[in-house]
């Protein structure tokens, strides 16, 4: 075995993908999967967006970028923000990067170092916590918990700071569990922040446009008492269709800015140009396709938690953003593992185990409804039946 850097054996994975990859192995044996385990929009790109991207390929932009991209796209990420978020952000300090996942990356490498402590949501993003344990600092969970409908209490995040905290993420709306966390326990959060100037935040705010029953959307980069502590993450993934096309941004404390851009020469170089344009595209174009698959989310968000509620030894709630369900399971008799395995080999439904998520994930599945209604409806079918043999056995 060759001698490695010692955080390589502290690296995680992301299961959804190792559950792909067994829910396409057992298609190609024959077997009728239906996949309600990945975490991407079931939706093409518009057309004019990869229209754009076709047309840059044909006027030659075949060569290099900027490493924290064209000035163009800088510009238009710069517009978005003040259009759906309402707050103004110098292009400077925008880094367009392949994937939020290098944001995350960029920010706990920055933070995170032995002896230091990085909060970060629990059940939460996978990469939050391999991350951190891949720096060597210590990882605290900011407990999700289903009775505050998945949302954080800020006061026990406040409590949990040390003079070792760095950084903390939040993520909301949430993967995997569809919480979004209110406006008033954001706004406790931030006011008790105030004591603490030295603790930086990554928001993870990717689902922001996928928001339900009149939720709104609260931006930390919106509270002038901490913004210049904030890391914004966000792309084009989720809210266009375009988790294939490698495309993320992040707005940057403007002492950060600078750094994170060292970090994309290091590691990338930079965005490959004709993405750029397409990213351009989706955020200067017609904005219809975005509304008609978040209301194509709506429906089926009903469907999945009225079928799911119906299941024998299943409960779940109502998420108010996203497009995952995560309902609690412990009445299957089964463990989060358990579920997974036995809804994907017996029943051919793909789901994530909960504690794919992290420790509090314990009892609980995420599926995701980024699937057509059908479908949703045949796995709901396929599971209910699972689950009422093994009650009756």
């Amino acid at each position: 075995m060759p001698r490695l850097f010692e955080g390589m054996s502290r690296l995680g994975t992301e299961t959804a993908f190792e559950v792909l990859a067994r829910a396409e192995e057992l298609a190609r044996s024959g077997r009728d999967i239906i996949n309600l385990g990945i975490g991407q929009p079931d939706f093409k790109t518009p057309p004019h967006i990869v229209e754009a991207a076709v047309r840059a390929l044909r006027d030659g932009h075949h060569g290099y970028t900027p490493a924290p991209g064209i000035p163009g796209i800088r510009e238009a990420v710069a517009r978005d923000i003040s259009v759906y978020r309402s707050v103004e952000v110098d292009p400077s300090r925008v880094v367009v990067v392949p994937g939020g996942k290098v944001t995350m990356f960029f920010a706990i490498v920055m933070f995170g170092k032995p002896g230091v402590e990085i909060m970060y949501p629990n059940p939460g993003f996978p990469i939050y916590e391999s991350v951190i344990n891949f720096t060597g600092a210590r990882a605290v969970p900011i407990p999700l918990l289903e009775e505050r409908n998945f949302s954080f209490d800020a006061e026990a995040v406040l409590e949990a700071v040390t003079p070792a905290t760095r950084l903390i993420i939040l993520n909301t709306p949430a993967n995997p569990t569809g919480g979004v966390v209110p406006r008033s326990e954001i706004e406790k959060l931030v006011a008790g922040l105030v004591e603490y100037p030295d603790v930086f935040l990554l928001s993870d705010e990717i689902y922001c446009r996928m928001l339900y029953d009149g939720l709104e959307h609260a931006t930390l980069l919106a509270y002038p008492e901490i913004a210049d502590r904030v890391i914004l993450l966000d792309g084009w993934s989720k809210t266009y269709a375009m988790t294939g096309w490698r495309l993320g941004y992040a707005v940057w404390p403007a002492e950060l800015a600078e750094l994170a851009t060292r970090l994309a020469i290091n590691c990338h170089s930079c965005v490959n140009a004709p993405t750029q344009f397409a990213g351009i595209a989706a955020l200067e174009g017609p904005q219809d396709a975005v509304g008609d698959m978040v209301a194509a989310f709506d429906k089926r968000r009903s469907v999945i938690v009225e079928g799911l509620n119906a299941l024998p030894g299943v409960s779940c709630r109502v998420p108010g953003g996203a497009f995952y369900a995560f309902p609690n399971v412990t009445e299957t008799g089964l463990d989060a593992r358990q579920f997974q395995n036995q809804l994907l080999e017996t029943a051919g439904v793909a789901t994530v185990a909960g504690t794919s998520f992290g420790a509090f994930g314990e009892g609980y599945a995420r599926f995701s409804y980024a699937n057509s209604e059908e479908n949703i409806r045949r796995a709901l079918e396929r599971v209910g039946n699972l689950l009422a043999e093994q009650e009756n056995a």
